[in-house]
């Protein structure tokens, strides 16, 4: 965008213009769109369904998204959708008054899996796991009901990383969120473009936006969760070698299945001397 007179999407209206925000803006901008175009994202012509919590991750997510598509640069229809969950004190008119400001086409669902998750897990628990599997069965009904093809998270580089560890430490395998995947019903697309986006770059644009960020409390309520013992040990991994959590990254995109220890992935008894080998570890 230009953001020259009336060449400014309301979303980015009052936009800071240090050049310490510019350069952080276009960054965001550069990575979502490397991101789209990477992993095949774009079908001309279709609608998104993109969904927004109301957190830092999903305004940055609708901002880069609609400044793409505000260039010419992601030619597809994006609806803006909060499931409103039922929380107690969840302040319900703040994304609906938003979005209506900003002119952004929307929909706002009420669903109550609060009161399931409440009822379904056990004092001290985590309610993550079912919370995610409600919402995601909501969005899925929801895109279905409004023609999306697809729905888009907001889902970042850390999230990304997070998963890889829990499912490491606590999964035994090796895997992670990918940034773009089909349903298990084979219907619909699941895309997350801020994949190559750190964290602190949301929370920074977000902020410096001065966007009404809800926080999540149900989650947030929870002491001791393990994804958050996992950004913790990356944290520490970060202040003691600034640079490790994009190296991580750079290495989830960079692997040799013939250096790893799965023969689903690689025919290590099919191996053989005489034909070229895959290299000295």
């Amino acid at each position: 965008m230009l953001d020259e007179n009336d060449d400014i999407h309301p979303l980015f209206a009052g936009a800071p213009k240090s050049t310490e925000f510019k350069k952080l803006r276009k960054r965001i901008v550069q990575n979502v769109r490397e991101a789209v175009d990477q992993y095949g994202m774009i079908e001309p012509g279709a609608r998104w369904l993109v969904c927004l919590s109301g957190g830092k991750d999903s305004y940055t997510l609708l901002a880069a998204l609609t400044e793409l598509q505000w260039r010419g640069l992601l030619p597809v229809e994006i609806l803006a959708c909060n499931l409103d969950q039922g929380q107690p004190g969840f302040p319900a008119t703040v994304l609906p008054e938003f979005l209506e400001r900003m002119g952004v086409p929307h929909r706002i669902e009420y669903a109550d899996t609060y009161s399931i998750v409440m009822d379904k897990i056990p004092q001290g628990r985590t309610f993550c796991a079912l919370c995610s599997r409600l919402r995601r069965g909501n969005l899925y009904r929801i895109a279905r009901e409004e023609g999306c093809s697809a729905v888009v998270l907001g889902h970042h580089r850390d999230d990304i990383l997070e998963t890889f560890f829990l499912n490491l430490f606590h999964g035994s395998r090796l895997a992670t969120m990918p940034p773009k995947l089909v349903n298990e019903e084979g219907d619909l697309f699941v895309y997350r473009p801020l994949a190559h986006v750190a964290e602190a770059d949301c929370d920074r644009f977000a902020r410096a936006m001065n966007y009404p960020i809800i926080p999540c409390d149900l989650c947030g309520s929870q002491d001791g969760l393990q994804r958050m013992q996992i950004k913790g040990l990356l944290d520490q991994w970060e202040r003691n070698h600034p640079g490790r959590r994009q190296k991580m990254f750079r290495a989830l995109m960079n692997t040799r299945p013939s250096h790893l220890l799965d023969p689903a992935l690689f025919d290590f008894v099919g191996l053989t001397r005489g034909a070229p080998g895959s290299g000295d570890s």
